[in-house]
């Protein structure tokens, strides 16, 4: 859901839930909702914190409504930054990076991420990103939640090795109930409806009668509901790494999606670790790969690895499942989820510990999936749901159909869910792995079914999380080229079309994720 890491991402879209029968508003009805506010005063732009950072990149402060319903009333802080056009001679606008997650901070982006783009864009934008509300250097959330719910094993609802689902019953009551009692009327103002004012607030002290932008993974959901609220002020729009826009689901769509996802790209990761000439060959066939794995986790469930130092201190079933998942982000991971496999095999203990995301990103993650739309609470619901996915995708073993805390969330929306649709200016271009453990290809259709004319979709005949500008050896250069030229000169192929699986990639220098 996406980004802290490309690890993170997996993280923060773990905690991705949503589902009701709210009623959901168009594009017009969104936009009579329009409640952002101008920025009475300029942003004073000065050095940004952090180390590594390009020596250009500024940082400035937004002070934007705590509640848009409330203009006048409180006011909470939004870190922004900005590295600007390296030629302003050539400079067209702005390009908002959109951070992924939700619960992923966007402040060193125009370093990092913007590194990626090749010098033609830099040359032709500002590149510009932001901490959402509640993380990084903006005003800060939190749940208060204790070290044991921040594992991913307690965020995602992994169920009990024979199936029960009790135990995640207790961990999201406990959570909600903490992000209840601590989280305040700043947790309760987080939802992607909020991000898309905010980014208009953004845009406004900016200066700017439009935005053009770069939203990948959960940045492609805010990146929809901002380009359908104000269809007026986006210029062009690139959308990577697609989420389902259903309105009724939402974020609990985007949690299913992983049994799909890792099934998807699961054969990618078979193929290699069965490959005569890969460095760790697990088992002489793509079925073989998938036996040994299978059997590892079952064996697991019943006796775990201890792993001194990691959340929680054991490498059990469900945490080697997990990270099976996160490893399928990208090909980058095979290798060490290939040595993981034949350490636990052989009785050894796990290497290096995988990271817990901070309180702010959990808040965040949370608050947005639970306050974007109403989860059902049919607890013998989710018991069957679970139950039959464990036999219908047993990699993932019924965890992305499983109540969550957002199950037992204490506030119900405060906004209609907004339904994404053709009705608009015809400037999205959306690219797309066909194998995406986190945004499945199949959910990516329907974000571009319901775009209508309005996008064209670029297709990569390739796995991975990220489609664009992932660097040399790791992109594809027909996707780079695709979007480049849309940034450059606004023209998006007269129909969609498919980039072939080629691993290179001629964009800017690759920086980590």
């Amino acid at each position: 859901m996406r980004i802290l890491s490309g690890k993170t991402t997996a993280l923060t879209l773990a905690t991705a839930a949503t589902a009701a029968l709210l009623t959901t508003v168009s594009g017009a009805d969104a936009a009579e909702g329009d409640l952002s506010v101008t920025s009475s005063h300029p942003l004073d732009w000065g050095s940004c914190p952090g180390t590594r950072l390009d020596p250009r990149q500024q940082c400035a402060t937004l002070k934007v409504p705590l509640d848009y319903r409330d203009p006048g009333g409180k006011r909470i802080s939004l870190a922004v930054s900005r590295i600007r056009s390296e030629r302003p001679d050539e400079r067209r606008g702005v390009l908002m990076l959109i951070p992924e997650g939700p619960g992923s901070p966007g402040l060193d982006r125009p370093t990092t991420l913007g590194k990626r783009l090749p010098q033609s864009v830099r040359d032709t934008y500002d590149i510009v990103s932001f901490d959402p509300r509640g993380l990084g250097a903006s005003t800060h959330a939190s749940c208060q939640l204790p070290t044991a719910d921040l594992s991913l094993t307690a965020s995602r609802p992994w169920p009990a090795a024979d199936g029960s689902i009790a135990g995640n019953i207790t961990t999201g009551r406990r959570i909600a109930d903490r992000c209840a009692r601590n989280g305040g009327e700043l947790l309760r103002s987080i939802s992607t409806v909020t991000e898309a004012r905010d980014i208009d607030s953004i845009r406004q002290a900016l200066g700017e009668r439009k935005l053009s932008a770069w939203g990948v993974s959960y940045g492609t959901y805010p990146g929809s509901v901002y380009a359908q609220m104000f269809p007026e002020r986006t210029d062009r729009w690139v959308l990577d790494s697609n989420d389902d826009p259903d309105p009724e689901r939402v974020g609990r769509g985007w949690l299913a999606a992983y049994a799909v996802g890792v099934e998807d790209t699961f054969p990618d990761f078979a193929a290699w670790a069965s490959a005569p000439d890969s460095p760790v060959r697990l088992a002489e066939t793509p079925a073989g790969v998938r036996r040994r794995v299978l059997d590892l986790a079952a064996r697991l469930d019943t006796k775990p690895l201890s792993w001194p130092g990691a959340n929680p201190p054991e490498l059990n079933g469900n945490v080697f499942r997990q990270s099976v998942l996160t490893a399928l982000f990208s090909r980058d991971s095979f290798e060490n989820l290939a040595k993981l496999i034949t350490d636990a095999d052989a009785g050894k203990v796990p290497g290096a510990v995988p990271p817990d995301p901070g309180q702010d990103a959990m808040a965040v993650s949370l608050a947005t999936v639970c306050n974007d739309v109403e989860w059902p609470k049919s607890l013998p619901a989710y018991a069957r749901d679970v139950a039959a996915s464990r036999k219908s995708h047993p990699l993932t073993a019924g965890m992305p159909v499983n109540a969550t805390a957002c199950t037992f969330w204490h506030e119900t929306p405060r906004d209609k869910p907004v339904r994404i649709t053709d009705q608009g200016p015809s400037n999205v271009l959306m690219v797309q792995n066909k194998r995406d453990v986190a945004t499945p290809y199949s959910g990516a259709l329907k974000l571009r079914r319901a775009l209508g004319d309005r996008a064209r979709m670029v297709s990569v005949d390739a796995m991975g999380h990220g489609a664009a500008y992932q660097g040399p050896g790791r992109g594809n250069a027909c996707a780079d080229r695709r979007v480049t030229d849309f940034l450059l000169t606004g023209e998006r192929p007269g129909r969609d079309t498919t980039c072939p699986a080629v691993p290179t990639s001629q964009g800017a220098p690759h920086p980590m994720r």
